[in-house]
């Protein structure tokens, strides 16, 4: 016997793939936004590098969702890799040149191979047992763990590595992450639809999304990655304003990024014992109290406190949510269920990262951090008007 079944071969393949990807996306957390504060002329305009990473993703995962179904999943995250890479290397010779629209073009294109990564999760489930799914999820979630660490570690050793241009060497580290992603996911084993999965076209989109499984897992998956994007892209310029050195920029990005990913190694578990319901309901309290520290002030560590809370919450969310999708769709509706999913998450998330920037730059880092409360208290009462809903039918909250 193997001593790895197919399944949990992919899921390690995948968390390798996640933990290059995000190894990268952590970098471009922790430095695009300061690069931009230097070379932009309008200082409003210094998270907009970091937001068009989320709004390539957003432009690109229902495409890449349609490619993966007609070349196959390890096809499709190949052509996202290589359009990572040129990114990565757009991105060296913006900031060579101090060009701050040539370096916006670089995180777009990089976003760009973002909507591809972002199917990582749902690629895990496809040839998973039904019990496995949300470990399988969870599993591969956690592989952003060390990239939580390597990602701000990379920008800290590239920060200088070139005396004449500052940050220019993470930049150069973010082309190797992108082409290794290339090179592991060639062992993935995920066999394409066959031609009679291709041939059924499921239930029209609108059916699928008025399906109260589906309204709930997307509702809470939007506002926790929309309320972590606005906090996140936000926090380098804050800090920064509030006169706290990189070296506690990056340090508090990579705690953000560990309390990520970390859970992912038992979330799979909770949600299986407990349920999606309330692991969502969890994470979408834990999101709120990181807001309210953020409230709080400006200190290295309430920020500290709020990112490493955002993380935690998010992973509780995100999984269980994601977890509640697999169920909403059969093998043929995947494509479109899943791209349609990420398109609404990743487009709500861009939205939020392109206004950080000129919320912080207009009302500050405490006004700011007032935006997500309405959307996480509509989050909560979709949560739990369905949960009530559960009860009253005789399944429970879980």
């Amino acid at each position: 016997m193997p001593l790895l079944t197919r399944e949990r071969r992919n899921v390690v393949v995948l968390a390798v793939c996640q933990m290059l990807f995000n190894a990268g996306r952590s970098l471009i957390v922790a430095t695009a936004p300061l690069i931009a504060y230097v070379i932009a002329d309008d200082k409003s305009l210094a998270t907009l590098p970091h937001a068009l990473v989320i709004v390539g993703t957003a432009l690109l995962t229902f495409p890449a969702a349609l490619l993966m179904r007609r070349l196959g999943r390890r096809a499709g995250f190949v052509v996202g890799s290589v359009i990572g890479a040129v990114g990565a290397a757009v991105c060296v010779l913006a900031v060579s040149q101090a060009h701050f629209w040539l370096f916006c073009l670089g995180t777009l294109l990089f976003g760009t191979a973002s909507g591809f990564a972002q199917h990582y999760r749902f690629a895990a489930t496809d040839v998973a047992a039904p019990e496995f799914r949300a470990k399988a999820v969870s599993l591969v979630l956690a592989g952003g763990v060390a990239a939580a660490v390597l990602g701000p570690e990379l920008a800290k050793l590239g920060k200088d590595l070139f005396a004449s241009t500052e940050f220019l060497g993470g930049y150069v580290f973010l082309i190797g992450l992108t082409l290794s992603t290339a090179l592991a996911v060639m062992l993935l084993d995920i066999p394409p639809l066959t031609p009679a999965e291709k041939a059924v076209p499921g239930r029209p989109l609108r059916e699928i999304m008025r399906q109260p499984t589906f309204i709930v897992a997307v509702t809470a998956t939007t506002v926790a990655q929309g309320t972590m994007n606005l906090l996140m892209t936000a926090t380098p310029i804050a800090m920064h304003q509030a006169q706290h050195v990189f070296g506690d920029i990056a340090l508090i990005i990579e705690w953000h990024s560990v309390l990520m990913f970390a859970p992912g190694f038992f979330t799979g578990s909770l949600v299986k014992r407990w349920g999606e319901l309330p692991m969502i309901l969890a994470g979408l309290v834990i999101i709120t109290l990181s807001v309210g520290i953020a409230l709080a002030g400006d200190t290295v560590f309430l920020f500290w406190a709020s990112m490493a809370l955002l993380g935690f919450g998010w992973n509780f969310a995100f999984t269980a949510s994601t977890s509640m999708l697999i169920g909403a769709h059969t093998a043929s509706e995947r494509a479109k269920t899943q791209g349609v999913v990420n398109s609404i998450v990743y487009g709500t998330a861009a939205v939020a990262a392109l206004s950080a920037g000129s919320l912080l730059n207009n009302v500050g880092w405490a006004g700011l951090s007032w935006v997500p409360l309405p959307f996480l208290a509509i989050a909560l009462a979709v949560v739990l008007h369905h949960a009530w809903r559960e009860r009253r039918a005789g399944r429970g909250l879980a």
